[in-house]
């Protein structure tokens, strides 16, 4: 009787020894830690994946922690794809912390630059000296007042330029294949735009200079179909402003749309200043 209590006991201890032993190994297998703390550094992991910037989580190597060396500086030391998002052909660099100052180097081979909504407040001419891809070039949104000459018009491909809501005074010289300007939004008045300054730009269809301080209208070429010219200062225009005095058979049908609402000038007092178009441009007529 003895004998068999004491083996009613022994064998549910083995038993219990036995698991024990088996899920120590089994554990040692999983990455030889227990489970509470394998769950534990999983949602560590989490965390911090969570944590990390977006930009910093596509192909962004190399990338500092907010808290070092560079935060609250400036980017003038830091290389321009540690900086911006660079794929091939393209740099974006918009609203860069800590504050972009001036244009960054860009690689050889940018074809595309969208510097938006920074704090750039010159171009000098050196900026994209050796970039000869350029395409397009988007930089609204800065404290650009001045552009030194050369930075745009050596830029044998360039057909876009963004300069929209900046602080321009004074119109940079603009490369001859430019197919859309945009200077929305800038202090530009007449004595800084000369009335030729858009003469030689054969390829230009695109041209917005609306919410400026602008007297004037400035020469148009003929192959341009829309201009913005709204919210400006012009008092009057002349026949020969869109159309030609002293030719009545000239017609211009691929500028189809004009604004000119937001200006003093009362359009209905040029009747004859819009007989070649196709429709009348919006503004004030009474």
């Amino acid at each position: 009787m003895t004998t068999v209590v004491f083996l009613c006991l022994l064998v549910p201890w083995l038993a219990t020894v036995s698991g024990n032993s088996l899920d120590q190994k089994t554990q040692l297998i999983l990455g030889r830690v227990p489970a509470r703390h394998r769950a534990g550094d999983y949602l560590e992991s989490r965390k911090t994946k969570r944590e990390v910037p977006a930009h910093r989580e596509h192909g962004m190597l190399g990338d500092e922690p907010e808290d070092g060396p560079n935060a609250g500086g400036d980017t003038t030391d830091l290389p321009t794809c540690l900086l911006c998002v660079c794929l091939t052909g393209s740099v974006y660099c918009e609203e860069v912390s800590p504050d972009m100052t001036s244009v960054p180097a860009l690689p050889k081979e940018t074809a595309y630059l969208y510097a938006r909504y920074n704090r750039i407040k010159k171009i000098r001419s050196k900026d994209f000296a050796d970039i000869l891809t350029l395409k397009r070039i988007d930089l609204t949104g800065n404290l650009i007042s001045e552009v030194e000459d050369g930075a745009f018009s050596k830029l044998p491909v360039l057909e876009e330029l963004n300069l929209s809501e900046n602080r321009l005074v004074k119109l940079p010289m603009l490369p001859a294949k430019l197919t859309v300007f945009n200077a929305n939004y800038n202090l530009l008045k007449t004595r800084g735009v000369k009335a030729t300054a858009f003469k030689k730009l054969t390829r230009l269809v695109n041209l917005f200079l609306a919410d400026n301080q602008l007297e004037a209208v400035p020469q148009i070429p003929e192959s341009v179909r829309t201009v913005h010219l709204q919210n400006n200062n012009i008092t009057e225009i002349s026949v020969d402003t869109f159309c030609k005095g002293n030719n009545t058979y000239y017609l211009r049908p691929s500028l189809n749309e004009v604004r000119l609402d937001g200006n003093p000038v009362v359009l209905s007092k040029y009747p004859n200043s819009f007989i070649c178009l196709r429709s009348l441009p919006l503004g004030r007529y009474y």
